[in-house]
């Protein structure tokens, strides 16, 4: 093997597959990048066993050939250099680099050990903005379940449906749930459901927010979604990341959307987490509760919370509310991560009653749900 390229193409490259190497202690081959490079082009690999991301990186290619050398050390090393061409050859079981002023020498390992990415088929797609995919998965990925007693409550479901794609994740204390509109290959195809490991989209929103928006061309601003049997492949400026599903039945979560409500009001976004906030600091610890009351005849929200070690406070802000009389005591880091990811200045809220789960949405905007589920008293 014998190639060259930029030092900057490189970096962008390394950093972009080693963070998932090293991982996995009981194989040390995973501790590597595979660099390879063949009729394909120049290619960085890493995998962890359930993620596998290829990086396609420019350059030139006078000999093919592959191999594989510590992800740490490679990534740290080409970081220092200048932005100049770098010259790499596989001499004796060894990785030659070499530059205007400096030779290096990286030992490595043969790649013949090196496990084989899953190959999804490229048949059929689905594809999404990549900026408005970037945003959808970022509003809904924090409500995924961190625990592995409920292992499909460990992913995000997909439902590819009639030109959209609705995403959700839920941990049984809140759900966030978010459609966007895509475009498919395959139309024939539809009503497709998935579970796609948390894990992986942390990964992918990763890499999406290491894009430049000077490498988004036409065909880069858009993602493209792969699925086989048991398979997941995103790909997107010569980045591809593919990934296991989760087996199983996803919970069928709309049915604790509620339909019909008994109390409805509209205020204002950052009056709301203001006011969730100062009220947040006298919950009681451990259980983070804070009482939200809408008592209709004043048009106004109060939020309030005490605790016997803090103290207690009580804040109104103003709201159109319409209904009845109501309140719902939740936890308010449950509140606050939903707040913070609904879009525009207003939001709705709408209650039942305090033993029924509480909705939030924007005032306009009817692509981002979300529900949390009220402390019981």
């Amino acid at each position: 093997m014998k190639i060259s390229s930029l030092q900057e193409n490189l970096k962008t490259g390394l950093q972009t597959v080693s963070h998932i190497a090293g991982k996995k202690a009981n194989l040390p081959i995973l501790n590597n990048i595979l660099i390879k490079a063949d009729g394909d082009g120049i290619k960085l690999i890493t995998t962890d066993l359930e993620i596998g991301i290829i990086c396609s990186i420019r350059g030139k290619i006078e000999k093919t050939g592959e191999y594989t050398v510590d992800s740490k050390i490679i990534t740290d090393y080409i970081s220092l250099l200048s932005n100049q061409k770098v010259d790499i050859e596989l001499s004796e079981n060894k990785l030659l680099i070499n530059g205007e002023n400096y030779k290096t020498v990286i030992k490595g390992t043969l790649s013949d050990e090196y496990p084989l990415i899953p190959q999804v088929e490229k048949k059929y797609f689905y594809k999404a903005k990549t900026d408005e995919f970037k945003k959808a998965l970022s509003q809904i990925i924090f409500a995924v379940s961190n625990s592995e007693n409920r292992i499909e409550l460990t992913g995000v479901f997909f439902n590819f449906l009639n030109e959209q794609l609705t995403m959700a994740a839920t941990d049984s204390f809140r759900l966030a749930e978010k459609t966007i509109n895509i475009d498919s290959s395959n139309k024939e195809k539809d009503n497709l459901k998935i579970i796609v490991p948390a894990k992986t989209l942390q990964e992918l929103i990763r890499i999406l927010a290491t894009i430049k928006n000077e490498d988004l061309n036409n065909e880069n601003k858009e993602l493209k979604i792969y699925i086989s049997d048991n398979q997941i492949l995103f790909t997107v400026a010569g980045i591809e990341l593919v990934s296991r599903l989760i087996e199983g039945q996803y919970p069928d979560y709309k049915q604790i959307i509620p339909k019909n409500f008994v109390t409805k009001a509209i205020v204002n976004k950052n009056d709301l987490i203001r006011a969730v906030k100062t009220s947040s600091i006298f919950s009681k610890v451990g259980i983070n509760d804070i009482n939200l009351d809408f008592p209709i005849a004043n048009d106004k929200v109060v939020i309030s919370s005490a605790s016997s070690h803090a103290g207690e406070n009580i804040t109104e802000i103003n709201s159109k509310t319409e209904g009845k009389d109501n309140g719902v005591v939740l936890n308010y880091r449950f509140l606050l991560d939903g707040l913070n990811n609904i879009d525009g200045d207003n939001i709705r809220v709408e209650i039942i009653d305090g033993n029924t789960p509480c909705l939030f949405k924007a005032f306009k905007d009817e692509d981002y749900v979300y529900v949390v589920m009220p402390i019981k008293q």
